[in-house]
């Protein structure tokens, strides 16, 4: 019921107009990494509207705690750190501002990286603490409401999460830049932000995948200095720290 109470506190704060700016800010962040995810299917557990129907995955399922918030018959309703789901079988799962506000995160983030494939990716969505709205919260009236509450958490403590479930992130990308004490945008300032990546904005994006995964589509380092025989002609290849002696190499050379 408290989950239920802070979603419905939620979309009322997502509506808003400040939540709306902060919607399209994300938006626009997340349209070029959202063009290359692919697959059959995909899961975003979100406080607000959707924001990864952008990608090609075929199929998303949206999550809510409870029926009567339910949008539609195919949403997946369960407890955030018991997802109703097989091993692997969401090609991307989104985690939109929700690892703030749950009672379990490292439960949440571990059944999310749970019904992740390997070849799949985890995308958290979070607010960054190092920004205009983290200075912010040092009111406490700030953490009270929406989007101050919560633990904000930096992308170095994420990063020590995401390592715990097998996980490595992949990139970080910050968005919604803004002077502290103004409630709006900055165009010139999200431009800059954007194009330098500052690690100054309101909100971050971490795309992060398996490590396995990682390690196979980095590949192998070639391989320099190895003489390259052909065995058609019968010659050997040997290693560069042997030496032949004279006499072997007129036994090779016959």
């Amino acid at each position: 019921m408290e989950l239920a109470c802070l979603v419905r506190h939620a979309r009322r704060y997502w509506s808003s107009d400040s939540g709306c700016a902060v919607r399209r800010s994300e938006r626009a962040c997340l349209g070029p990494l959202a063009e290359r995810w692919c697959g059959q299917h995909g899961l975003e557990m979100s406080l607000a509207e959707p924001l990864a129907d952008m990608s090609a995955v075929r199929h998303w399922i949206r999550w809510s705690p409870t029926r009567e918030l339910a949008e539609s018959s195919s949403t997946l309703v369960c407890r955030p750190e018991r997802l109703a789901l097989p091993d692997g079988a969401m090609d991307v799962v989104v985690l939109n501002h929700l690892l703030e506000v749950v009672s379990h995160p490292h439960q949440l983030l571990q059944e999310a990286a749970r019904v992740v494939s390997p070849q799949g990716r985890l995308v958290l969505l979070g607010w960054s603490p190092l920004s205009s709205s983290g200075l912010m919260r040092v009111r406490p009236r700030r953490r009270r409401q929406l989007p101050g509450q919560g633990v904000w958490r930096t992308p170095r403590t994420m990063k020590d999460w995401l390592q715990f479930v097998d996980f490595e992130i992949e990139r970080v990308d910050y968005c919604r830049f803004r002077l502290p004490g103004l409630a709006g945008g900055n165009g010139m300032l999200e431009t800059l932000g954007r194009r330098h990546n500052l690690p100054l904005g309101d909100c971050y994006i971490i795309q992060a995948r398996c490590r396995s995964q990682l390690a196979c589509t980095q590949g192998k380092r070639p391989l320099f200095g190895l003489p390259v025989g052909n065995t058609a002609l019968g010659t050997t290849r040997l290693e560069p720290s042997v030496r032949q002696t004279p006499k072997q190499k007129k036994v090779a050379m016959r």
